[in-house]
């Protein structure tokens, strides 16, 4: 039996945050800037409104 909505989206937003938690993670070892302006985007692309320190 396939998954209702609610369902869906719970897995979707478990999805984002765990993703959002490794690019954290990368910025915060990032060396260079340009890495970080890299991952900064990617992370935009995932969640437009989200902040890295």
């Amino acid at each position: 039996m396939p998954r209702d909505e609610g369902a869906r989206e719970l897995a979707r937003k478990r999805a984002r945050r765990a993703k959002l938690k490794k690019l954290r993670a990368r910025y915060s070892e990032a060396k260079t800037e340009s890495e970080k302006e890299e991952i900064f985007a990617k992370a935009r692309r995932i969640s437009p409104f989200v902040e890295f320190e």
